[in-house]
């Protein structure tokens, strides 16, 4: 009895099956590939497009915007957490203000061809720091007198040293910029400190800060959009009357709100706490202003991203800290 024929066997596959598989991954590959190509072309053209418009955003503010938008509430969150949970973490925070400009301060006044030693001018400014905060008003003075000695007479050890010796004006010129250096950073900067050490004054500090960002954002803001009159062009040409009366708007806006929630004090308290600290914010963000122009820089430092320097952040702050602090005397 023979075996019949075999046939096909139906557990074996399709003689093309290979083909197909090999075909549909083939396939696939492609699919994915051209995906892959097109997802990166759109991810080139979105990057370009928004490259396009912060260089036109830059060309029109004068600055890097989101960059300062990032660094402005860096430092602002930093400044209300220190003053929510401790005033004593806020005397870290401003310690690390303050000792930031008065090296920015030192490192423009040396470049500018005045011999001010930096590391004693940080030191002292950090010194008023804790002086202020613990000691009071009392502390905060004789901080910086023994500061504005120290630094003195680190210059006038300096002209044992060939190198450092200049003729008498040229000296006194350099302790003289020494000491501004410790009464504009470190001093003015250091009432911070001692407000809100005082009793319920970190509510008026964090009301002064609030109040002095609405003045520079409203003059920012109402500039950029409706400035046409120059304020003060010899000094500061970008700087107009219609941004000056956008601070003005904001700032008495934001000074009645902390006034009546957070300082306990009559809503119209702040049509004078907010009236003082306009013409303190301003007259400090020019002040810093005429201080460039004459050191011929347009920025303090590179330090901040938008900004430029902690000293170009916060030069209205200085002069309104200590309107605060009598504001507070008086009123509080």
């Amino acid at each position: 009895m023979s075996d019949a024929p075999d046939g096909p066997r139906t557990d074996d596959p399709a003689p093309n099956t290979k083909s197909t598989l090999g075909s549909r991954r083939a396939d696939f590959d492609a699919r994915a590939q051209a995906a892959r190509h097109d997802l990166e072309s759109q991810i080139r053209t979105r990057r370009a497009q928004l490259g396009a418009r912060n260089e036109k955003l830059t060309a029109r503010t004068g600055r890097n915007l989101p960059a300062a938008i990032a660094v402005g509430v860096g430092l602002g969150g930093a400044v209300l957490l220190s003053l929510i949970f401790e005033p004593a973490f806020f005397m870290l925070v401003a310690g690390a203000l303050i000792g930031s400009l008065c090296f920015e301060l030192t490192s423009a006044l040396r470049f500018a061809g005045r011999d001010v030693p930096r590391l004693p001018s940080v030191l002292a400014g950090l010194a008023i720091v804790p002086a202020a905060f613990y000691g009071g008003a009392t502390g905060q003075w004789i901080a910086l007198l023994v500061g504005i000695a120290a630094v003195s007479a680190w210059r006038l050890v300096e002209l044992a040293r060939p190198s450092h010796r200049k003729p008498a004006s040229v000296v006194l010129r350099d302790v003289g910029a020494g000491a501004f250096v410790q009464i504009y950073c470190a001093f003015l900067g250091s009432f911070m400190v001692l407000l809100s050490a005082q009793p319920n004054g970190a509510a008026w500090t964090l009301s002064a800060l609030i109040i002095v960002i609405a003045v520079d954002t409203g003059a920012y803001a109402t500039g950029l959009n409706f400035g046409k009159h120059p304020m003060a062009p010899r000094i500061s040409p970008k700087k107009t009357w219609e941004g000056f009366a956008g601070s003005v708007a904001a700032s008495l806006i934001a000074a009645v709100l902390t006034s009546w929630l957070m300082l306990d004090e009559p809503w119209y308290f702040g049509f004078l706490l907010g009236g003082v600290i306009i013409a303190t914010a301003t007259i400090g963000d020019l002040s810093e202003s005429l201080i460039k122009r004459d050191l011929g820089i347009k920025d303090i430092s590179t330090w901040l991203p938008g900004h430029g320097g902690f000293l170009d952040r916060l030069d209205s702050t200085l002069p309104s800290a200590a309107v605060a602090y009598g504001l507070y005397l008086i009123f509080a």
